[in-house]
This record gives structure tokens, C-alpha cells and sequence, in this order.
């Protein structure tokens, strides 16, 4: 019993670091602080300890492992909110200027690289005419092509 019980500990201990580092939202962490809660009564209870003393080792051991599986999630969540600050995918939202156009695509000049460009299907019947040094949102990135639209007066303060 007290060999399944390390056993249980070492493997509960495994998954709660696996889920560390690498953010399942739980689904390593949570099996591993289940482990770790058995692993310490089957060990305390091996060795020849009473059950209050297994009780208490397994809430010691299942708090410690429910702490660091909080603050993982926690974290794991925090990441996958943020905005994305690399790659071209940072672009989007970003203003730019128009620097040639021919309908229907164009070039415009983003955090000063020079993306080729086109207008983003919009809502209205007449589609807006771009001229170079015109402002311009892109709303969205289409492999090395950048969808973009006129930027409104609001968007041009900061």
C-alpha cells in the first residue's frame, strides 16, 4: 500500500508541474491533485498512521496541489486574453497610410513596412475611394494581404 501511495504522490506531483507548464485549463492538474489527495492516505495509512493523520497529510497535500492548480489556470487565462504582440497578426486595428492605389488594391504603409492592401467588404452601397496619404484601419489580415478601411476622424487622435 505505502508503494501505491508514493506512487500516487510522485504521479500527482508530475501532473500539477505538467499543468504548469503547460496550460490544459485543468485537465492534467486537476486528475493530479486527486492523485496526490489518495497517494497520501494510502502512503500515511501503509506506514502505520491512523486515519486522522492520512485525513489531515491528504488536505495538506490536495490544498498545496488546489494553490498551485489555481494559480496556473489563473495564469493560463491571463495568457489567453491578451492581445496578440507579435507576428503579422499585430497589425490588426493598427492605423496605416495609403501610399498607392489602383482599385481594387493598393499599398499602404503599417508601422513602416509597406503591405499590399485592400478594402474591406463594408455595409455601404458605394464603396469608399482611397488616395495616397490617406488613413486606414486594417480590420483584418488575409495572408500577406492587408483588408483594410478609411479611418473615421475619432480613430486619427491619439
Amino acid at each position: 500500500m505505502t508503494d501505491l501511495g508514493m506512487a500516487l504522490l510522485l504521479v500527482g506531483a508530475i501532473m500539477i508541474l505538467l499543468e504548469a507548464h503547460v496550460p490544459t485549463l485543468g485537465v492534467l492538474g486537476g486528475p493530479g491533485v486527486v492523485a496526490l489527495g489518495a497517494g497520501a492516505v494510502l502512503a500515511v495509512a501503509g506506514l502505520g498512521g491512523g486515519i486522522a493523520l492520512a485525513v489531515v497529510s491528504a488536505v495538506v497535500f490536495v490544498a498545496a496541489g488546489l494553490g498551485i492548480l489555481t494559480l496556473s489556470l489563473n495564469k493560463g487565462l491571463a495568457v489567453r486574453r491578451r492581445r496578440i504582440r507579435a507576428g503579422p497578426e499585430r497589425l490588426i486595428g493598427h492605423l496605416g497610410v495609403v501610399r498607392a492605389w489602383s482599385e481594387p488594391t493598393g499599398s499602404v504603409l503599417v508601422d513602416g513596412s509597406l503591405w499590399r492592401a485592400r478594402l474591406s467588404p463594408g455595409g455601404e452601397d458605394q464603396p469608399p475611394e482611397l488616395h495616397e496619404g490617406d488613413p486606414v484601419v486594417v480590420e483584418r489580415l488575409d495572408g500577406l494581404t492587408l483588408a483594410v478601411r478609411p479611418a473615421e476622424d475619432w480613430e486619427l487622435v491619439r
